[in-house]
């Protein structure tokens, strides 16, 4: 004989199914955002409230305005405002299939009028960090010197653009100009790395807003920040990620050192003989990242598009496994 079942145990398999729904989308995914860019969403639960927060190309990971998880569809709202203060509202709806996202968006203003078209994209889920690694045990092959102090050999510029980059007296060097018209273009090695140890010395210019990209994913950032506060948008930041954990910028136009490790998907940063990441997970990419996928190897980029800075003396060493 079939019992019928009981009110309590229809209500528990409702809240398990409701909670095999939720869980299908918490965690770290990789977007590839409408038009080909990087993008990053990261979905969190507690007591059953959602938060999420959400990087869309260019710029750092930010809060968005709701997220809402109903049936088997996640739905999340970003605000923007632009320098005229005009909002924009994108609502961002998601599937999941297994460790893959279908998603697409639309958008509209204030009022409730669309803007543009909606569009389809798709996501992939970051799989769990490994293990911190033991720096100790790594081995480093044998240095590769990036920059031959005489021309650009080995380095094209990441897209088409004005090209501010030469070499000057031994001294790579960004110069850019507010000329009208003119967009300056990001500077990448030819080759391509995995993991590794990356040394080399930087000189910022007033007002210096540069980067690092490792494996052309995630930004170690370059700023002329002294004697500014703490923060994950200035010197030796992952930009917007990581914070370093103490000030150790020069002044301007002081040569200063950058002794960047990346293992693992986890990152130290060395300026000026001061560690100021250690050793630090890394939970995604960064804005104007290549890619946003962290698993395949990747060229060193220097940003170029902002403002003037200098490079010398840069060597990486790569991981043997």
């Amino acid at each position: 004989m079939i019992r019928p079942l009981t009110t309590s145990l229809l209500l528990a398999l409702s809240l398990a199914s409701m909670a095999s729904a939720e869980s299908a989308f918490t965690g770290r995914w990789a977007l590839t955002i409408p038009g080909g860019g990087a993008g990053w969403l990261g979905v969190e639960e507690k007591d059953g409230s959602f938060s999420s927060s959400v990087l869309w190309g260019g710029g750092s990971v930010v809060p968005t305005t709701s997220t809402k998880v109903e049936g088997d569809t996640l739905t999340v709202i970003r605000e923007q405002k632009n320098k005229e203060g005009k909002v924009t509202i994108e609502t961002i709806t998601a599937k999941a299939e297994g460790d893959a996202l279908r998603l697409s968006t639309s958008k509209k203003n204030a009022e409730g009028k669309a803007i543009g078209q909606p569009a389809e994209f798709t996501g992939k889920r970051i799989p769990a960090i490994p293990a911190k690694p033991d720096l100790s045990k790594v081995k480093f092959g044998a240095p590769i010197q990036l920059l031959n102090g005489k021309d650009l050999t080995g380095w094209r510029l990441l897209k088409e653009a004005d090209n501010g980059w030469s070499v000057v007296d031994g001294i790579l060097q960004n110069r850019v100009s507010k000329e009208k018209g003119k967009h300056f273009g990001n500077l990448r090695t030819d080759a391509e790395f995995e993991d590794f140890n990356l040394k080399t010395e930087v000189r910022t210019q007033e007002n210096s807003n540069s980067g690092i990209y490792l494996r052309g994913i995630y930004e170690v950032q370059v700023m002329e920040s002294f004697g500014k506060p703490l923060d994950s948008h200035h010197m030796g930041a992952l930009y917007s990620r990581i914070t370093p954990s103490v000030n150790a910028e020069k002044p301007i136009g002081e040569w200063q050192t950058l002794d960047i490790t990346l293992v693992d998907r986890h990152l130290t940063v060395i300026l000026n003989g001061k560690t100021i990441i250690d050793n630090q997970p890394v939970l995604g990419c960064t804005g104007g990242a290549m890619t946003s996928d962290e698993f395949k190897p990747g060229p060193i980029y220097l940003q170029g598009d902002h403002t003037n800075v200098d490079y010398r003396n840069m060597v990486l060493r790569p991981v043997v496994k």
